[in-house]
């Protein structure tokens, strides 16, 4: 495979004609999230790390002025639930001719830029640069080129290979087949580091693997292209075929590919944005949280038996699925991926049991973190679908996924209605009120702090309260199998479920509303006692379009109130006049959480109050710390008061609604 390229050579005309090809969109994405930055622990999230494809290691930049040419990483999420392999493995070392190195730190320039397709940096001196980019192949599989580029008027000569750091005790590294293997004795994941210009060699006397130095006669202006192969594959996938891609591999066009898709997707999706987002820092958002969401996301592996996303890769507890948040995960994803978004809502239905529960989380290696049985989730996956048809009007897809939403839906009357009257409570399968409270998604909320567990039967509990968020949820549920029934033409089946519906509708607007109030509240199970502690299950009402237009009306105007949850970043959790309010580490005590604000917000635009949604989706956007900021990460929930990010970065759901909330419904 022949390296040299003249970086003006016309014959190649197809790489020169697809260097001119322009990607607008993609440029929206340049720098959108901070990469730079390595760890010296194995174990610090602190620094994001470039994906793609779904893979389970990723990369970034190593910090301006360390004097290695390189990126960080890799950052293995196949290795004890995050693990940095090394803070920058693979650099290069680039002498002249003779003992002295080509670049000059302190002198030279140095540019990097990330991209949702890649990641590129350019070290510059007068006589010399070195242009990297790395890029995914595949899931198992990523390409770093590096291009050396003669800047002199003469010909010169340099010498140029590879170090690699040591390896943590628990990696092994041999050679194998000309390639570099690695192992670890707490992962099932096998690494290859692909040298395809050269064969590596391992030193044992400074344990650091290096490539075999080679050395280049370059005219001025000539280029020479150096390829490396970062492939880590769980054991259920092929080995041999992943590696074998590498023998064909041609790099500009995967890149240009890579440029075009990423491009193309963003387009798609920037042409959906609502006429008030049309200026381009909106266009940067959307690209942002797609990166976000492409960075959480994950090929199927070892318990993990369909792709989909993490909440975040930056937190240690987070490296698994969770049911709601896959739901909607996949209401976003249907948006430009919606094969992803399928895969997201089946990999939770892979572990339905017999009786139609899904489980909390599911994890791909239950040896570090076990599968949670102990609750469920609210019932959302029935909008997930049907978001997902309504972008693909995929019939088949309806079809597999409506009999198993059905025993879904069934299982919370068997299971959590205590009392026998059809409407449901939050509980758990082991009794504790811990994980009663879980189930709700809404943890330590105030109104569970006086709940009590009650037995419904064996491995069923419910609390002693009816939730009106989970009920209202399970009036959408209804409506949506109504819908879905039609389009099957189970038409039996949707009359039943349009009846249930519009019966449960006029129970939850008379149960659950407190007129005095003006709000929606959890009640007693014989629903005479409301607990009146205002929260965003509130509003849910209004996203479901459970609420009748007076309801909707004295509901808009507390959301509206600056006193109540008009706040500076809007619509927290608890209202801002309770006395538990709570809104710097308060978790689902006040913090704003973006899922409950865009229910909030598209709650209101289902009723009209168009105006009052824009300006609470302005400052929910224009508020909320790094948001709209080149490089700074979406947060798993924000500080209501100042704006300030809380909880994790890079948090999946977080970034979906975003995106939803400036897509046209």
């Amino acid at each position: 495979m022949s390296k040299y390229l003249l970086l003006f050579c016309f014959l190649q005309i197809p790489l020169f004609a697809f260097s001119q090809q322009k990607f607008d969109n993609l440029e929206y994405s340049k720098n959108i999230l901070n990469f730079k930055g390595a760890s010296t622990k194995s174990d610090d999230r602190s620094s994001l790390v470039f994906t793609d494809k779904g893979a389970w290691f990723g990369f970034g930049f190593l910090e301006p002025g360390i004097s290695k040419i390189g990126f960080s990483g890799p950052f293995l999420l196949t290795e004890q639930n995050g693990f940095w392999l090394s803070p920058d493995y693979f650099f290069l070392i680039l002498h002249n001719d003779g003992p002295h190195l080509a670049i000059d730190w302190s002198k030279d320039k140095l540019s990097q830029k990330s991209y949702n397709s890649h990641l590129e940096q350019v070290f510059q001196s007068d006589k010399v640069a070195v242009k990297q980019e790395l890029l995914f192949q595949s899931g198992h599989t990523a390409i770093m080129r590096t291009r050396i580029t003669n800047l002199d008027s003469t010909e010169k000569k340099y010498k140029y290979y590879y170090v690699c750091n040591s390896l943590p005790n628990n990696f092994s590294i041999f050679e194998s087949h000309s390639r570099l293997k690695i192992t670890s004795d707490k992962s099932n994941a096998l690494g290859y580091i692909s040298f395809l210009n050269q064969k590596p060699e391992f030193n044992d006397k400074n344990n650091k693997t290096i490539s075999s130095p080679l050395i280049l006669s370059l005219k001025p202006n000539e280029s020479y292209d150096d390829i490396i192969g970062i492939t880590f594959i769980y054991p259920q996938y092929n080995t041999e075929m992943e590696l074998k891609k590498l023998d064909d591999l041609n790099f500009d066009f995967l890149l240009d590919s890579l440029k075009k898709d990423k491009d193309s997707q963003l387009q798609k999706l920037i042409s959906r944005k609502k006429k008030i987002y049309s200026d381009d820092k909106y266009s940067k958002l959307i690209s942002k949280c797609v990166l976000t969401l492409q960075t959480n996301h994950r090929i199927a592996a070892e318990g993990l038996h369909h792709q989909g996303l993490f909440p975040s890769y930056n937190s240690n507890y987070f490296n698994g699925f969770w049911a709601w948040d896959s739901w909607k995960h996949a209401a976003a994803l249907a948006l430009f991926d919606p094969e992803l978004a399928k895969d997201q809502v089946r990999a939770m239905f892979d572990y339905q049991q017999a009786d139609g529960f899904i489980p909390d989380c599911i994890f791909p290696d239950t040896i570090h973190e076990s599968n949670n049985y102990r609750n469920t989730k609210p019932p959302l996956s029935a909008w997930a679908v049907w978001k997902i048809y309504t972008e693909t009007v995929d019939k088949d897809f309806l079809k597999e996924m409506y009999p198993k939403i059905i025993k879904y839906h069934n299982w919370w009357y068997e299971n959590r209605d205590h009392d026998n009257d059809r409407i449901a409570e939050y509980g758990s399968a082991d009794g504790s009120l811990i994980a009663a409270k879980w189930e709700s998604g809404m943890d330590n909320a105030v109104r569970f702090d006086d709940s009590k567990i009650l037995k419904n039967k064996d491995n069923a509990y419910s609390l002693d309260q009816e939730s009106v968020d989970l009920n209202s949820f399970l009036y959408l549920e209804k409506t949506l199998l109504g819908k879905m029934a039609k389009i099957l033409d189970l038409k039996n089946e949707s009359k039943a479920f349009q009846s249930e519906a519009k019966s449960l509708k006029s129970r939850i607007q008379v149960q659950f509303w407190d007129d005095e109030k003006g709000w929606f509240f959890d009640t007693s199970l014989d629903g005479l006692i409301k607990n009146e502690n205002m929260g965003s299950e509130g509003w849910i009402p209004l996203w479901t379009e459970v609420a009748d237009k007076h309801q909707a009306r004295v509901l808009k105007d507390k959301m509206m109130s600056e006193n109540i949850f008009n706040t500076f970043v809007p619509l927290p959790t608890l209202s801002a006049d309770n006395p538990e309010f709570k809104p710097d580490n308060g978790y689902w005590r006040g913090p704003v959480w973006i899922d409950q604000s865009w229910f909030g917000i598209n709650g209101l635009e289902k009723y009209g109050f168009r105006e009052e949604a824009e300006k609470l989706a302005h400052k929910l956007i224009h508020n909320a710390e790094g948001v709209l900021d080149t490089g700074k990460a979406i947060r798993e929930n924000y500080q209501p008061l100042n704006g300030k990010g809380l909880e994790a970065q890079n948090f999946s759901w977080s970034a979906a609604h975003y995106l939803m909330l400036i897509m046209k419904d």
